[in-house]
This record gives structure tokens, C-alpha cells and sequence, in this order.
């Protein structure tokens, strides 16, 4: 991919899923921004320079995700993801950042902190896959037929990303930023990790954490999109109840708050980091 996207990844680390594409910016306190599926650090790109105001902030687009590496037969599961967000706090020498998660980084973010031990200050939860069970009817059926849609042809797989990136939202989003979320899925070796993603989603690698949800070790707050086509925001109200932490909903915001409205979606969260930065 070319460096025209709105958030540069200059930075290349190898990791034991692959090579990542990484990026640091700005000054202040550690926070980290975890996307989700189908997403990449791009999707933060309209929140990212008031962030970077106030800290240094760290990001990175997931193994077989936006930048990053992708090849055929590459583990991405959120197992992996779980693994490889602690090689990269590691590699950044952080000690306990904050961390701002989304969609599958939520999950990916809790299991590094609640089976790989990484110590946060904070974590702010925005409409995150956590508790099953996961995503939409069509992100269910994709995963039991995934062969056959590896097979479709590209113009047929590039309205199939389109549509599924139109489906997660309440309101649509500024101009060119659907076209931006679907970039990275539209070549050969994006779109073979596209359908893959779909093949090694498992509900047991949030299942294997959901009883521990109660134990983090840092302040939580669960934010949602309260249109969220996804996942409904009753879904946010469990998971807060669960973790015993409040539940911040977003009137008229689906499952992109900080694409949908950026200005919204700092105003909710960037209080809650500001009170947990150390």
C-alpha cells in the first residue's frame, strides 16, 4: 500500500505472527489504539491528532490486517492477537499504558492483560467483540462457508467488503473513509485475509476470558454506540455489568464512533483517559 493513507505507519517490527505496521506520535503519556475486524489503524485517523495532543500515542494494524503482513496459512486468530499485543507493549517499553480498544482489540487487549499479564492504567472499551456471542448473521455465515467466498470474483468481493463496512453503522461516514477501511482488503493477498478472518474467528478465545472479567487490574469503562447494528448496546450493558464498571452509551452512533462522529467519541472517552493517565 502506498503512504497517501491518513495515519503513517513508518515503522516495521518483525513479531511471531508476522512483520507489523507501527507508528508513535506525539507526547505525554502511553496510549495505545487496538482496532478491530475488519478495520486498521486508519480508523482512527480522525481522532488521532487531538490524542496526540496529549500523548504519545502507539499503534499498530493487527497480523493480516491494513499494512501489516498478510500471507496465506498466517495464524491471526485472537489468540495470536492476544500474544502479539504483549510483544508489541513489550517491544514499546510500556509500563502500564492506557489503552483505547475497538471491535476485536477489545478482546485482543483483555486477554494480553488477563492471560499475558500486561499491566494497563487504564482501558477504555468502545464496542467491542468481548462476550459471545460475536458480530452479525452475515459475519456467521461468511465463517461456515468460507471456500466459497475465497472464490468470487474481485469486482463481486469488493461490493461484498463494501456492503459489510456500510452494515456497522448508524449514520454514514465523512467522505472517503468507507473506500479507506476497504483499501487493504481489495488486493490478492487482502482478500484471501479477508475471508480468513471469517475462518478463525472462535468464540472460545473470548470464552476462555469471560469469567475473568470481573479480576482486570486497572480502571474500565465500557463505551457504545447505542445503534449499533452489530452489536446491540444491551451487549455493552452485559459486559459492563459483568466487569462491574460504567456503561457510557453514545446516542445516534453505530458501531464507528470515532469515524461517525469523532467529536463525540472524544468527548465521551477522552475524559476517562485523562482521569487514568499515570
Amino acid at each position: 500500500m502506498s503512504g497517501d493513507l491518513p495515519v503513517a505507519l513508518p515503522e516495521r517490527w518483525r513479531t511471531s505472527a508476522g512483520t507489523l505496521a507501527t507508528a508513535r506520535l506525539g507526547r505525554g503519556p502511553a496510549l495505545v489504539l487496538a482496532h478491530g475486524w475488519p478495520w486498521s489503524s486508519q480508523s482512527w485517523h480522525r481522532v488521532l491528532p487531538a490524542l496526540a495532543r496529549q500523548f504519545t500515542v502507539h499503534l499498530y494494524d493487527m497480523p493480516g490486517y491494513g499494512c501489516s503482513e498478510m500471507r496465506a496459512g498466517q495464524p491471526t486468530g485472537l489468540d495470536v492477537q492476544g500474544r502479539v499485543f504483549a510483544e508489541m507493549a513489550a517491544h514499546w517499553g510500556l509500563d502500564r499504558p492506557l489503552v483505547w480498544a475497538h471491535d476485536m482489540g477489545g478482546a485482543t487487549v483483555l486477554r494480553a492483560h488477563l492471560l499475558h499479564g500486561v499491566e494497563l492504567s487504564g482501558l477504555a472499551l468502545m464496542n467491542v467483540v468481548a462476550m459471545r456471542p460475536w458480530g452479525s448473521a452475515f459475519f456467521d455465515h461468511v465463517g461456515r462457508h468460507v471456500e466459497a467466498f475465497q472464490g468470487v470474483p474481485p469486482h463481486i468481493h469488493a461490493a461484498i467488503v463494501e456492503a459489510y463496512i456500510g452494515g456497522a453503522l448508524a449514520r454514514p461516514l465523512p467522505a472517503g473513509d468507507a473506500a479507506m477501511l476497504a483499501r487493504p482488503w481489495l488486493g490478492e493477498a487482502g482478500r484471501h485475509s479477508f475471508y480468513a478472518q471469517f475462518a478463525q474467528a472462535d468464540e472460545a478465545f473470548t470464552a476462555e476470558i469471560e469469567p475473568a472479567f470481573g479480576a482486570c487490574r486497572c480502571p474500565v469503562r465500557v463505551f457504545w454506540g447505542e445503534d449499533d447494528p452489530w452489536i446491540p448496546l444491551e451487549r455493552g450493558a452485559a459486559l459492563a455489568q459483568a466487569m462491574g464498571v460504567p456503561l457510557a452509551p453514545l446516542p445516534g452512533l453505530g458501531h464507528l464512533p470515532q469515524l461517525e462522529d469523532a467529536g463525540a467519541a472524544l468527548a465521551a472517552v477522552l475524559p476517562f483517559l485523562q482521569e487514568t493517565a499515570p
